[in-house]
């Protein structure tokens, strides 16, 4: 498959998730194969990280250390991508769904590019000068379409019970929240 047609269909899987859609599994992946394809999500997605850093400078300014802040960012974005994905596919045999991991992380790498695109919009109503309840209920609704959108798609895709969906999408923000106090720590030492 090519590059662009695996992006399209990771796109619409995921845009199809996001609206608690099953039929997005015709458009994931489900070998090896493409599952390794979908992590070109990764650069798909890198943009909305990008945006996501810069929106909180815009709301605080940016630290002394710009260049620093963004590279432990960008380090922590690919370690917690690459680690969740490490970790669950040694996870999914013991769920007894391993033969279904490749489709899992496909759908699960695409989804991510939605939820920070989400993330993103979510954060322009504060750009734009809203008043603060606005903006935290505009967040507060990203935040849970966010994680709703990792489970409905973990749980379909692996085929699983909404308990195990929700132990994997509870592992993966706790990867991120750790990586995120990590790079905290390493700005303020």
């Amino acid at each position: 498959m090519k590059l662009t047609a695996t992006v399209g269909s990771g796109l619409h899987a995921a845009l199809l998730f996001a609206r608690g859609r099953s039929e997005a599994l015709h458009y994931v992946e489900t070998d090896l194969a493409g599952a390794a394809r979908s992590f070109w999500a990764i650069a798909v997605g890198l943009p909305a990280i990008i945006c996501l850093r810069l929106m909180t400078w815009v709301a605080g300014g940016p630290p002394a250390d710009a260049g620093h802040a963004i590279g432990l960012d960008l380090m922590g974005y690919l370690v917690g991508w690459l680690g969740f994905a490490v970790l669950s596919n040694h996870l999914a045999p013991l769920l007894g769904c391993g033969a279904r991991w490749p489709r899992f992380i496909a759908a699960w790498n695409w989804c991510n590019v939605v939820e920070n695109a989400l993330l993103v919009a979510a954060g322009i109503p504060a750009l734009l000068g809203a008043p603060a309840m606005l903006n935290e209920v505009v967040q507060i609704i990203a935040i849970g379409w966010a994680l709703w959108i990792e489970w409905f798609a973990t749980r379909e895709s692996l085929g699983t019970n909404g308990m195990t969906a929700a132990m994997l999408v509870v592992l993966d923000q706790l990867i991120g929240l750790l990586l995120a106090g990590l790079s905290l720590t390493l700005l303020q030492g």
